[in-house]
């Protein structure tokens, strides 16, 4: 191992650092950060060592050429997809995310598709698109809105954060009436466009009132 990163410019610490991370957080975005920039171009140069590292764990690493991003699945998990109920999604390999967090994660990837049928997507893929909508949006999907509680959905849309699914939406802007949030594209990788198919489907059995 040590003499395939000297080959490639690469010393034991740095690889460790980037495996950490990786491991860490789950999701790796160039755009996010200087730091996520060096090592997703550090993950660049040595791209089969990390595979070849994570194989041994049976942990999948879904790379996003066009926007730059990684995103690591457990055991189990479809690629793209959502992971399967046994294992769960999260910033650690096996958190499970809990049942809001898995509904916020739904209504964004529909509203995702919506904006992308619409042409409203930026040049980055990302879509971006008023608090208030994702509310709604909520209410139609699901039957029920985004939580009331201030610290709740703080909470929730930190996660949001976390999990690089979103940009905005900070907690001082949650209150604000005026707020918007820009979905980035990697919320495809997270739900199927078979999930998303069966949950449009369902809004369109609801009966009318």
């Amino acid at each position: 191992m040590n003499e395939a990163l000297d080959a490639h410019g690469v010393t034991p610490a740095q690889f460790s650092e980037l495996m950490i991370r990786l491991l860490d957080h789950g999701v790796l975005c160039r755009d996010e950060s200087k730091k996520e920039a060096e090592l997703y171009d550090r993950y660049l140069r040595i791209p089969e060592l990390v595979e070849d590292y994570l194989s041994v764990l049976q942990v999948r690493l879904h790379h996003e050429h066009r926007f730059a991003s990684l995103r690591l699945f457990p055991p189990g998990a479809e690629v793209p997809g959502l992971a399967d109920q046994d294992e769960g999604l999260g910033g650690g390999l096996r958190h499970r995310l809990g049942q809001q967090e898995v509904a916020l994660v739904l209504v964004l990837r529909a509203e995702y598709d919506k904006a992308l049928r619409e042409g409203q997507i930026d040049e980055q893929g990302q879509a971006t698109l008023p608090l208030e909508a994702l509310t709604l949006a909520s209410k139609n999907l699901l039957g029920r809105p985004l939580p009331d509680g201030r610290t709740e959905r703080e909470a929730l849309f930190r996660r949001m954060r976390q999990l690089r699914l979103i940009r905005g939406a900070g907690d001082a802007g949650l209150e604000d009436g005026e707020a918007w949030v820009t979905i980035r594209p990697d919320i495809t990788s997270l739900v199927t466009d078979a999930v998303l198919a069966t949950l449009i489907e369902r809004e369109d059995d609801q009966p009318c009132t």
